[in-house]
C-alpha cells in the first residue's frame, strides 16, 4: 500500500513537471535558431524576444552571434549546412551567399504567398541580392550603401565626378590643408566593392548577362585606372593599402581627410568621437565616373534565409517575415544604424531624423549595382581584389587583362585561388 501511493505521488508530480516546467511537450513551443552577424546594439536580440511573443506561444527564437567577419560567418555556416545539421533554422546570408547556397541545396525557396509577403514593399535593388535564377530564396533584412563624406570647412560644395574630388584634394595639398581621400584599398572584400561600383558606374559590368563570362572592357580599365590615379596622387593616404572601412572612418575622424566614401555608420560615430569636426561633416551621393552618370554604387546587406535541413520550415518562415517586419527595421535603423530595405520607412519620421541623408540612400538605392551574382562569387571577389591589391601597382589594361583570365578560370573551378 505505501508502495502504491508513493508511486502515485511521483506520478502527479512528473505530470506537474512536464505542464510546468519545460512546456515544449504540452505547450508545442518550438525553439527557432537564429544565426546572423554580431549585434552590439541590441536590436536583433529585441527582434528575437518580440516575435518569440507575438507567436502567441507556438515558437521562440534563439538569436545566436555569428563571427565578426564576413569570411567567418560564410565558414561556419557552410560547414553545418554541409553536414546537414539540423540545429539552423534561420540564416543570415550576405547578399551575395544566395545564389551559392541555392546551388549547393541549403536554402528553401520562397514560393506563394510567402514570396509575395516578402517582396511587399521590399526595394527592387535588395530583392534581386535574394533572388538566383528567377526564384526567390531569402527575405531581406536590411540594406547598406556608401555616400560621400565631407568637411565643409574645407570644401564647400561637394565634387560631383572622381575627377573634381582628386582634383579639389590636389589644390587642399598644395594650400596645406587635410586633403585625403579615404577609401577602401585593402586586399579584401571593399576593394572588390569599390571596382564594382566603378565598373557600374561607367556602364559596365564584371559579368554577362547570364553570370556566366567575364565582360569587363572599357568600363573596367576605366576603373581601374580611376583607382591607380587616386593611389599615386597625393589624395592617397600612406596606409592605403591597408585601408579598411574603419581605418577611413578614424583618419577623417582624425583630421587629416577631407573625403572618405563610406557607409552610414561613420556619421553616429564621428557625433560621439569628435563632436567638434562633426560640426563640419557633411554628404553626398557617391562620386560619379562620367559627369553625366549618376553613379551605381554596390549594395550591401543581410537577407534572411530558411535551412534545407530544418526541422520546422513553416515556423522559420513566418518567423523569418516577423524578424524583417516594419516594426524590427524600424528598430534596427535606428538602434543599430542599418538602412531598411522597406521602401515606406524612408518615409518615417523617425528614420527622417535619424538620418538627415535617408533620401540619399534611398536615391542610390533605387539605381544600385549587385555585386556579381554567381555560385562562384567567393573565387571571383579573391582573384579581384589580389589582382587589384596594392592599387598604386594596377595597370588598368594589363590587370584588366589578366583578371579576365582568372574569373574565367573562378567560373569554371579551374586553377587555384590567389
Amino acid at each position: 500500500m505505501r508502495r502504491s501511493r508513493a508511486l502515485a505521488a511521483v506520478l502527479v508530480l512528473a505530470a506537474v513537471a512536464v505542464a510546468c516546467g519545460g512546456g515544449t511537450r504540452t505547450t508545442g513551443r518550438a525553439t527557432l535558431d537564429w544565426y546572423n552577424f554580431p549585434d552590439d546594439s541590441g536590436a536583433l536580440q529585441r527582434a528575437a524576444d518580440r516575435c518569440s511573443r507575438a507567436s502567441g506561444g507556438r515558437y521562440a527564437i534563439r538569436y545566436h552571434k555569428l563571427p565578426r567577419t564576413a569570411d567567418g560567418q560564410r565558414q561556419q555556416l557552410v560547414r553545418r549546412l554541409a553536414a546537414r545539421d539540423p540545429a539552423l533554422d534561420i540564416l543570415g546570408l550576405d547578399v551575395t551567399w544566395a545564389p551559392e547556397f541555392a546551388e549547393a541545396g541549403w536554402i528553401r525557396p520562397w514560393t506563394g504567398a510567402r514570396r509575395a509577403e516578402a517582396a511587399r514593399d521590399t526595394l527592387a535593388a535588395p530583392l534581386r541580392t535574394a533572388t538566383w535564377k528567377d526564384r526567390l530564396y531569402a527575405v531581406p533584412y536590411n540594406t547598406n550603401v556608401q555616400l560621400l563624406w565631407y568637411r565643409a570647412d574645407l570644401v564647400p560644395e561637394p565634387p560631383t565626378t572622381w575627377a573634381g574630388m582628386l582634383e579639389t584634394a590636389r589644390a587642399l595639398a598644395k594650400a596645406g590643408r587635410p586633403h585625403r581621400i579615404e577609401v577602401q584599398g585593402a586586399q579584401y572584400e571593399g576593394l572588390t566593392v569599390w571596382f564594382n561600383t566603378l565598373v557600374a558606374s561607367a556602364g559596365g559590368s564584371i559579368l554577362d548577362a547570364d553570370a556566366t563570362a567575364p565582360s569587363l572592357g572599357p568600363p573596367a580599365v576605366r576603373a581601374a585606372g580611376i583607382m591607380r590615379d587616386l593611389a599615386v596622387s597625393p589624395a592617397a593616404d600612406p596606409s592605403l593599402p591597408n585601408q579598411m572601412e574603419d581605418q577611413n572612418r578614424l583618419a577623417m575622424e582624425a583630421g587629416t581627410a577631407a573625403f572618405q566614401v563610406n557607409y552610414p555608420f561613420v556619421y553616429p560615430a564621428m557625433k560621439a568621437d569628435n563632436p567638434r569636426l562633426f560640426r563640419h561633416l557633411r554628404w553626398a551621393r557617391y562620386p560619379r565616373v562620367d559627369a553625366d552618370r549618376p553613379a551605381r554604387v554596390t549594395i550591401g546587406g543581410i537577407d534572411l534565409a530558411v535551412s534545407a535541413h530544418s526541422r520546422r520550415p513553416e515556423l522559420a518562415f513566418e518567423a523569418a517575415l516577423c524578424l524583417r517586419d516594419r516594426d524590427n527595421q524600424l528598430a534596427a535603423a535606428l538602434r543599430g544604424g542599418l538602412p531598411p530595405t522597406l521602401r515606406s520607412l524612408y518615409d518615417d519620421p523617425q528614420v527622417k531624423r535619424s538620418y538627415p541623408f535617408a533620401q540619399d540612400v534611398l536615391a542610390e538605392l533605387e539605381n544600385a549595382a549587385l555585386r556579381p551574382q554567381t555560385p562562384a562569387y567567393q573565387n571571383l571577389s579573391i582573384a579581384i581584389s589580389h589582382t587589384l591589391s596594392p592599387p598604386d601597382e594596377i595597370r588598368p589594361v594589363a590587370s584588366v587583362r589578366d583578371l579576365w583570365g582568372q574569373i574565367e578560370d573562378a567560373l569554371q573551378s579551374k586553377g587555384l585561388v590567389p
